[in-house]
């Protein structure tokens, strides 16, 4: 387990805890009432052994950080978790998330058991990290938020002054499923065109990939060697792109593209006021944005896309953390808490 420590909090301010739970890592922290995170710990998730020991991990995180709070003369009133998958935060059960091999784990009663009967409260991770970024990261003053994220898929959140959107079947937000005609590769959910396929950091190595299995010609060679095409990055394209690579301009190029497709879709819909791009891939920050935002503004209304911001993620790997700490505070008051 490694801890992080951060500025410390006011006594008699309260604290909530946050958990960002993922594949490979799990990352908690002690978040202030304002969204200042006061203390961090991550260590890895290694779900391989089960749900019960993946969630005895995270009590033991809680109540690490609750010690540490403590001792700093701060009590812990609640705690939240983003979950990978398909989650209801109603019940606060994970129904499905394939990364984790989990299916209907009751996430919040079982860390509250764990943790003494402390409050917890569960959601998708990806609205926890959209929630976050709303409430004091890029989309901080603004009513009205729309998240997405691009990692190994591609997902968003919209947050409405400040209340988290969800949809019948709390099943909004699957962007990364939109299809597309021009979009050639198979995605796991068995349709083929899913825009996370190719829009996402996973989805950008894969169109390199296949372009160099083609014959392509790349500066990616010179770099990564005869076995290029297999270890290919996201970033390794973004390299490519500052350097005038033909091959690494033509993916971004295409890939901001069927971003701007996407947001065209998404903000007819949801009409927010900005858009917050987060995620493993939004670190090719303009090299991604500024075909987007192109694509995205012939796309919609000139009246709305007037009106609209894009930019890149505040918070970066903090946002899942805070989004969840203070996604527990406003439910715990919503509940009387």
């Amino acid at each position: 387990m490694t801890a992080h420590s951060l500025p410390e909090q006011s006594s008699g301010s309260p604290v909530y805890i946050g958990v960002d739970l993922g594949g490979t890592n799990i990352v908690a922290g002690a978040v202030g009432s304002g969204g200042s995170l006061l203390e961090k710990i991550k260590q890895p998730t290694r779900a391989e052994r089960g749900s019960a020991a993946v969630l005895k991990d995270i009590a033991e995180m809680i109540g690490a950080l609750a010690g540490k709070m403590r001792s700093a003369g701060l009590a812990v009133a609640a705690a939240g978790i983003g979950c990978p998958g398909f989650v209801d935060p109603k019940r606060g059960v994970c129904a499905y998330a394939n990364n984790l091999g989990w299916r209907e784990i009751p996430v919040a009663d079982e860390l509250s058991r764990l943790s003494g009967g402390l409050p917890v409260f569960a959601d998708n991770d990806v609205r926890m990290y959209v929630y976050g970024e709303a409430v004091c990261g890029a989309g901080a003053g603004h009513g009205h938020v729309l998240g997405v994220t691009l990692g190994t898929g591609m997902a968003c959140a919209f947050v409405d002054n400040g209340r988290l959107f969800y949809g019948g079947g709390c099943m909004a937000g699957e962007i990364g499923h939109i299809l597309m005609d021009d979009i050639p590769y198979r995605c796991s959910c068995g349709q083929t065109g899913c825009l996370e396929t190719a829009v996402s950091a996973t989805g950008i190595a894969r169109q390199a990939a296949e372009k160099l299995r083609a014959g392509a010609d790349s500066l990616l060679r010179a770099k990564l060697g005869t076995d290029a095409a297999e270890r290919v990055t996201a970033a390794d394209v973004s390299a490519g792109y500052d350097e005038g690579d033909a091959l690494c301009v033509e993916i971004m190029e295409r890939t901001g593209m069927w971003l701007g497709r996407a947001l065209a879709i998404a903000c007819t819909f949801y009409s927010p006021d900005i858009v917050v791009i987060g995620g493993g891939a939004s670190l090719a920050g303009e090299r991604l944005l500024a075909p987007a935002r192109k694509t995205m503004r012939e796309r919609l209304l000139p009246e709305l896309a007037a009106r609209i911001a894009v930019t890149t993620a505040a918070l970066t790997d903090d946002a899942g953390v805070i989004g969840s700490a203070l996604f527990a505070g406003r439910q715990l008051q919503t509940r009387g808490g």
